[in-house]
């Protein structure tokens, strides 16, 4: 998932479903005597499915990087598990990529003292050939002509390259704010400014353009021995892991503290040298594919309730937040529903996507292979950010579909809609996540945006996204709502309005144009990848 979404263009009006909540001894809350919505409640709430099919995903497959042999395992998985609940399913093509297989890799530093390293090589990154490879360490100084970059590169002949920002102070900001003498959190923010312009200027005069990934090949064609880099959230022990842009020599990330500490031995000339030790394969191109599961309508057999997931990860964690919890989410929806609501009316699809972490690329094919489906949606329900209870759903700019979205949620249990806030008409998404794939159709495809638990500082893309992050008291609460509004968007008689907000461009802006649908990326571009 990308963690920036679209800001909103334009105002959008807050509805709250359910203005009193209900105390804890309540019993389950009904607007109906729907036997079906009470069944969803008792099977999510009383028979719930989620720990075991999240261990067993998180733990035992393991990250699920697009093209890796662990995204290939959890695909089989996943079609395996649906066709066990007797639901209909098959890995479905819709191009290649550059697959990548990480193997054991170590980090230590050597000297001026021995130490462990929390890190490991990125993503596409070649290894060592398992052979450790040792190497002095130097940094991007300040660069203020080419001249200064030109001589630079010739120090780095067989020495790793740290080119990442180093962070003056790992404690989170809470801390500061928390702990800190008057002014003294106010001090270190402007000092890490001013530290982080001075850094981020030096790689402006290097390339303006995709400057890091510029600077990794100017350092590889100068005989650099590798990259390091780190890209801190904002929390103890963590790192960002993407992926690395060069193809010939490693890059790896270390975790704040201990690519400060290499940092500091550097600036301060006692002379750090790490070995790193990675073992890793190309795969070259692989056919890469979609999960796709269907339990087939009775009554409009071509229109679509769709539940909507990425299913690849980042892999240096288990990718349990970002998108485990979200796809697990839509797993046991359908579950829920083939016990519960066995005959639809309206055909139910499941897409766990892959490729999302590189443009979308699954859901976008998928739209462009389906347009059938896309026509014939009555919703989508798309789930990505977290293990947090669900606390708000947009009508994505649909003006005429607030009216259907809030007839559901009127009927889901109050213990459970409680907790949600509807935007309306709200605003089309941009390319936040899966569901952005079939808005930029018109579509109805709704995003369901869940409480935070420090997602972006603690666990989206990093090493510490596993499975003991996961909350099953909101993961629970989000089955039962996303259960609850797939059986009510299928029963409904009335196919979801599609008529669109005019969006306008800013203060004093005229009519935009609707978002329009980018391509999948059907095949790998090599260096060109995200």
């Amino acid at each position: 998932m990308r963690r920036h979404f679209c800001t909103l263009l334009t105002a959008v009006l807050v509805v709250p479903v359910l203005a009193v909540a209900p105390s804890v001894a309540d019993a389950q809350q009904l607007a109906t005597a729907d036997p079906v919505l009470s069944r969803i409640w008792e099977e999510g709430m009383n028979n719930s499915h989620f720990e075991s099919l999240a261990q067993a995903l998180l733990d035992s497959i393991g990250p699920r990087l697009t093209a890796s042999p662990g995204m290939e395992r959890a695909q089989d998985w996943a079609a395996k598990t649906l066709r066990g609940w007797g639901i209909e399913a098959r890995l479905e093509q819709y191009g290649t990529w550059e697959g990548w297989n990480r193997g054991v890799s170590h980090v230590d530093l050597v000297s001026p003292r021995v130490r462990s390293l929390e890190g490991r090589i990125l993503a596409w990154s070649p290894g060592t050939a398992g052979r450790p490879v040792e190497g002095a360490v130097t940094y991007l100084p300040e660069i203020n002509t080419p001249a200064d970059w030109t001589a630079f590169l010739g120090t780095v002949r067989g020495k790793w390259v740290m080119i990442s920002f180093p962070e003056p102070t790992c404690r989170a900001d809470e801390q500061w704010i928390e702990f800190g003498m008057e002014g003294s959190p106010e001090r270190m923010a402007v000092a890490r400014a001013m530290a982080e312009q001075r850094w981020e200027r030096s790689l402006a005069m290097v390339s303006r353009d995709n400057r890091r990934r510029d600077v990794h090949s100017q350092l590889e064609a100068a005989g650099a021995a590798g990259v390091i880099t780190s890209d801190w959230p904002g929390s103890y022990g963590t790192t960002r892991v993407f992926n690395a842009y060069n193809r010939e020599t490693p890059t790896f990330e270390l975790g704040c503290e201990d690519y400060s500490l290499v940092h500091r031995l550097a600036a301060n000339g006692q002379n750090p040298i790490v070995r790193l030790t990675a073992e890793a394969e190309n795969r070259g191109e692989v056919p890469v594919f979609n999960v796709i599961g269907e339990i087939p309508g009775t009554t409009w057999p071509d229109q679509y309730v769709m539940l909507s997931a990425h299913f690849d990860s980042w892999e240096s964690g288990s990718g349990a937040t970002d998108n485990g919890s979200g796809s697990v989410l839509m797993l046991e929806t359908m579950r829920i529903i083939k016990e519960v609501y066995p005959n639809p009316k309206r055909t139910i699809l499941i897409g766990l996507w892959s490729g999302e972490e590189q443009g979308l690329n699954g859901s976008r094919a998928y739209t462009e292979d389906h347009p059938e489906v896309v026509r014939g949606l009555q919703a989508l329900w798309n789930q990505d950010n977290g293990t947090g209870r669900v606390e708000r759903i947009s009508a994505q700019g649909l003006t005429g579909a607030g009216g259907s979205l809030a007839k559901w949620l009127s009927l889901v249990p109050t213990e459970v809609s409680r907790h949600v806030d509807l935007e309306l008409p709200g605003n089309p998404g941009g390319g936040g996540s899966d569901y952005a794939s079939f808005v930029c159709h018109g579509a109805p495809g709704f995003s369901l945006s869940a409480l935070s638990w420090d997602y972006s500082s603690h666990t989206w893309h990093t090493h510490r996204d596993t499975f003991d992050k996961l909350v099953f008291d909101d993961l629970k609460n989000n089955a039962v709502l996303t259960a609850s509004l797939v059986y009510l968007a299928s029963e409904d008689p009335d196919f979801v309005d599609r008529t669109r907000r005019t969006i306008v461009t800013g203060q004093g802006g005229g009519p935009a144009q609707w978002p329009t649908c980018t391509p999948a990326q059907r095949a790998s571009r090599g260096s060109e990848r995200m």
